[in-house]
């Protein structure tokens, strides 16, 4: 019986590897100029929940199993979005706190307005509406979908994209890794480091900018 136990080398060798035909590595984030192309295409197709989606993604820098999980009481309690929310990630169990600018507040109103989503519901409806949330999956197509508009290979992207656009953004502005990590909510600077793919020659630029 124990020759039963032993697998079958031929069909493991024919089993193709499950990253073949993927890109395999740290997404790269959207530049300025690709979130606005996306935004005005999505304003142009009034296609208003994705427009709220997109501007809350990159706003939140939350991952994608957070940013689905939204319900409405955490960024519009009273019925209108709030200019900061907090919510407790899926993935570390920590508080993270994030802003929401003029344009996503008005982009979320106007997508609540038109769709009615109650206290209590999931933010983001999927298919069907209803009380279904949007899942993870279709997230990541619509991510892919947006990406695509604007004439971007969407095998290069994805949701983590969304989330280090502007992380990413405020470090090459700011070179302040401690105020990326607690936006991100990481709990280690090593790991904001990595996320944000820092390099020597960036911490050397950043201080190349400071004189004693």
């Amino acid at each position: 019986m124990e020759h039963d136990l032993v697998p079958d080398k031929a069909n493991t060798a024919r089993r193709p590897p499950w990253n073949k035909g993927k890109l395999i590595g740290a997404k790269p984030p959207l530049r300025p100029s690709h979130v606005w192309s996306i935004r005005t295409k999505l304003q142009m197709a009034d296609r208003k929940r994705d427009l709220a989606l997109f501007n809350l993604a990159i706003d939140s820098k939350l991952r994608g199993c957070d940013v689905v999980a939204l319900r409405v009481d955490d960024v519009a309690p009273s019925g209108y979005a709030t200019d900061r929310a907090t919510i407790r990630q899926k993935k570390t169990g920590r508080p993270v706190r994030f802003e929401l600018t003029d344009q996503t507040r008005l982009a979320v109103d106007e997508y609540l307005r038109l769709n009615g989503r109650k206290s209590g519901r999931f933010l983001f409806a999927g298919r069907g509406g209803g009380s279904n949330g949007l899942t993870t999956r279709q997230y990541a197509r619509l991510v892919h979908e947006w990406v695509a508009s604007i004439g971007l290979d969407p095998a290069k992207f994805d949701t983590h994209s969304l989330r280090r656009t502007k992380a990413v953004l405020i470090y090459r502005r700011t070179g302040n890794l401690r105020a990326v990590q607690l936006l991100l909510g990481h709990s280690k600077i090593e790991s904001t480091v990595r996320y944000l793919g820092i390099e020597v020659d960036d911490a050397i630029e950043i201080a190349e900018k400071i004189d004693i």
